[in-house]
C-alpha cells in the first residue's frame, strides 16, 4: 500500500476530501475550524501542506512549517483504513527531509494527551518526550 501511496503538495479542491479524514481520524476538535486551518495554511506557506493519495483518493495529509529556528508538524492523519501500512512513516520522512534541506535543526511536536497512538507512533519513528511545558493563548476564536 505504501508504494501505491503518491505524495503531492495539497490542491484546494482536495478540502472536502481532507477535512473528512480529519474527522474520520479525531483531529477535527471543536476549537478549531478546519476549513479555516487550511485557508491559514494556504495563504502563509502553501507548499508545506502534502497529501498522500492512492487511486485518487486523499489517504494521509500533513502540515508542517520551519521558523528559522525550529519545524514544526500539523495534521499528520493517515485513514483509518490504511493506518499500519507506513504512509505515516513515509510522509514524516518526506517532512524531515524537506525541512532538513532548509537547514532546520530540530522538528518540535505536539501530541494531544487525549491522543496516545499518536505518542507511540512518534516515539516508534525516533521522537523522545522533552521536558517542557506548551502553552498558548488564542487570538481568534473560529467556534
Amino acid at each position: 500500500m505504501r508504494s501505491r501511496m503518491k505524495i503531492r503538495v495539497f490542491e484546494p479542491a482536495d478540502e472536502a476530501e481532507v477535512i473528512a479524514l480529519w474527522k474520520s481520524t479525531g483531529l477535527a476538535v471543536p476549537q478549531n475550524d478546519p476549513a479555516k486551518d487550511i485557508a491559514r495554511k494556504m495563504a502563509h506557506s502553501p507548499k508545506q501542506f502534502l497529501i498522500g493519495f492512492i487511486d485518487r483518493k486523499v489517504v494521509a495529509t500533513v502540515m508542517y512549517g520551519y521558523d528559522g529556528h525550529r519545524g514544526s508538524v500539523n495534521y499528520l492523519a493517515v485513514s483509518p483504513q490504511c493506518q499500519g501500512h507506513r504512509l505515516a512513516r513515509t510522509l514524516m520522512s518526506q517532512v524531515q527531509a524537506q525541512l532538513t534541506a532548509q537547514g532546520c535543526p530540530k522538528l518540535n511536536l505536539m501530541v494531544r494527551q487525549s491522543n496516545p497512538q499518536a505518542a507511540d507512533f512518534y516515539k516508534r519513528i525516533g521522537y523522545v518526550e522533552e521536558s517542557v511545558v506548551v502553552m498558548g493563548k488564542r487570538f481568534i476564536r473560529d467556534a
